[in-house]
C-alpha cells in the first residue's frame, strides 16, 4: 500500500517520531550540530550500548534519558519505543557508531514504527563504508555493500563465491580475529584481486592499507591486527552474464533455494545465496520458499 510522509509538516496522527540519528565512527569533531539538537530535543534515546552512548552524551551536554535497543532486546525494546511514540514522544536511535541500521541493529524498528504510523526521519552522518570507499583508490561507483561475511568458513566461502562475479566495487566489514582467515578465502574465491583495507577511520591512528590480496596477506602476517576493518574489493572484470541467461532463470525461488539444499546447505544458507545471486530481498526468498 501507497504511503507518503512529509517529515517536517504536522499531522493529525498525535504520534511522536522516531529519528535515526548517526553518532562519531571515531573522532567525536564528525558530531553534526543538528544530531546534538535532535538528542538534546527528543524525549528519549534508543542506544545499541547504554555505557557507550551515555559518554558521547556527556561530552556533548546532553541529559536526554538513556534506554537500550540491541540485537538481544529488540522485540521488548521495540514495543517499548512503539508505545512511547503513541503517547505522542519523540525517540531517536543510535548505535555505537555510524549509521543506525547499517551493519546495526534497528531496521525491524523502522518497519515496526513505519507501520504504526509514525514518521522516521534520518539525520545524515558518519558511515564507515563510504569513508573507506572514497579513500580506497578503487572505483567508487557502482559498488555494492554487503557488510559482514558469515563467521563460518563455509558460509563464507559460499557468500564470496557468489560476490566474485559482481561487477560493482563491493564493501565488507570484518573483525580483527577473522582478518586473515578471511583473506585467504577470498583470495581462493575472488583471484588476486586489488583492494584496500581501513581500520581506525578517523582516529589518530587512522591507516590504509592498498595493494592486491596477497600483497595484504603478506602484511597481515608481519603486523598486529587491531580493530575492526572496513574491505574494498574490486569487481570483477568478466562480462555481466544477461540474467535471462542465468542457469537458475527456468527455477523459482523455491526451486532454487531446494537446488542449494541438495547440495549441502540449511535453509537459511540456501535462502542468503539464492537471494545474492537473484539479487532480491532475503525476505522475499524466505517467503517464497516456507510460505507460497
Amino acid at each position: 500500500m501507497l504511503h507518503t510522509q512529509k517529515s517536517f509538516i504536522h499531522d493529525e496522527m498525535k504520534m511522536g517520531d522516531l529519528f535515526l540519528v548517526p553518532t562519531p565512527i571515531g573522532n567525536l569533531e564528525d558530531m553534526t550540530f543538528r544530531a546534538i539538537k535532535v538528542l538534546k530535543e527528543v524525549d528519549l534515546i534508543a542506544a545499541e550500548d547504554t555505557r557507550q552512548s551515555k559518554k558521547l552524551c556527556n561530552h556533548f551536554e546532553i541529559d536526554t534519558p538513556i534506554f537500550s535497543y540491541h540485537e538481544h532486546n529488540k522485540e521488548s525494546s521495540g514495543h517499548r519505543i512503539i508505545e512511547y511514540l503513541q503517547e505522542n514522544k519523540s525517540v531517536a536511535l543510535i548505535s555505537d557508531a555510524g549509521m543506525p541500521t547499517i551493519s546495526d541493529p534497528g531496521s525491524e524498528l523502522v518497519q515496526q514504527v513505519l507501520e504504526s504510523g509514525a514518521k522516521v526521519i534520518p539525520l545524515p552522518g558518519a558511515n564507515a563504508a563510504l569513508t573507506a570507499l572514497i579513500a580506497s583508490g578503487i572505483t567508487p561507483q557502482p559498488f555494492y555493500f554487503f557488510g559482514f561475511l558469515d563467521r563460518h568458513k563455509k558460509e563464507k566461502k559460499s557468500q564470496l563465491t557468489s560476490l566474485s562475479s559482481r561487477n560493482e566495487t563491493f564493501i565488507l566489514y570484518e573483525s580483527p580475529h577473522r582478518l586473515k582467515e578471511t583473506l585467504h578465502v577470498m583470495l581462493e574465491c575472488l583471484g588476486n584481486r586489488t583492494i584496500c583495507l581501513s581500520r581506525e577511520l578517523t582516529k589518530k591512528f587512522e591507516e590504509f592499507i592498498r595493494g592486491n590480496i596477497e600483497e595484504v596477506i603478506s602484511w597481515s602476517e608481519n603486523n598486529e591486527i587491531r580493530g575492526e576493518f572496513c574491505i574494498i574489493v574490486e569487481g570483477s572484470k568478466e562480462e555481466i552474464i544477461d540474467e535471462k541467461d542465468s542457469w537458475w532463470n527456468a527455477l523459482s525461488a523455491k526451486e532454487h533455494v531446494g537446488h542449494y539444499i541438495r547440495e549441502g546447505l540449511n535453509s537459511k544458507e540456501a535462502i542468503k545465496k539464492v537471494a545474492l545471486e537473484r539479487n532480491v530481498q532475503k525476505r522475499d526468498v524466505y517467503q517464497a520458499y516456507h510460505i507460497e
